[in-house]
């Protein structure tokens, strides 16, 4: 429990998020899409669905490599697809309150999603665009590069060392590994939750946020 109590015991410049899986619920809606995806490319749908979530669209039809795929064209594809079907996405409990209540320029969403996308199913979710979001757009590298997690700190002003970042997916993880912050795990969509050494939450009711003399954001328990 050392690394659990260990995010608790410090204070951090922002916060940084993910969203699918973390701040909302979206894994019915995307296994909807890919499942026909992956059918329709005589990929098997149940060993290929759990690589889906946490990285761009067009890594994960890369690392397929399959024959006379054009991966931008159905990165393309699957993002219409995915904006078309919102249905059953809902917020993480107490997403929106929580986010809500941090200041607005201390915090910022790192998505895996194209950005049209992420405003989807934000406000499917029915949580207000932030001030800052990263998305598949604005990196040329994805997750589990930590390149999105260090953009967002640099555009806040900070390093990614002296954030704590929110993830719930294996490659978003090691994103956040690789750029040295700190780390929360949320565990409320996945059937078997990693096993990490990380802080974990299943909610966001039981969470608050103090500022602290320097201005610092300290997580606490309610």
């Amino acid at each position: 429990m050392s690394a659990y109590d260990n995010v608790f015991d410090r204070a951090f410049g922002a916060f940084l998020f993910d969203m699918d899986g973390t701040v909302l619920n979206s894994i019915a809606a995307a296994e909807r899409v890919w499942a026909a995806w992956a059918r329709r490319h005589g990929v098997d749908v149940e060993s290929f669905l759990p690589t889906i979530h946490g990285a761009r669209a067009i890594d994960t039809i890369r690392r397929l490599n399959l024959p006379g795929v054009d991966a931008e064209a159905q990165a393309a594809f699957i993002a219409q697809a995915e904006i078309d079907d919102v249905e059953g996405i809902v917020q993480i409990p107490g997403a929106a309150a929580f986010l809500a209540s941090l200041p607005a320029k201390r915090w910022a969403m790192v998505t895996s999603a194209p950005r049209d996308l992420a405003v989807r199913r934000l406000a499917a979710a029915g949580i207000p665009e932030p001030a800052l979001m990263i998305t598949a757009e604005d990196v040329t590298a994805g997750k589990p590069d930590p390149a999105g997690y260090r953009l967002a700190a640099k555009r806040l002003g900070l390093d990614a060392r002296d954030c704590l970042i929110f993830e719930d997916a294996a490659v978003g993880i090691q994103a956040a590994e690789a750029a040295g912050a700190g780390l929360v795990i949320v565990t409320t969509t996945h059937q078997h939750p990693l096993e990490t050494r990380h802080a974990t939450i299943d909610s966001y009711e039981s969470l608050s946020t103090a500022i602290d003399s320097q201005g610092q954001l300290q997580l606490q328990k309610t």
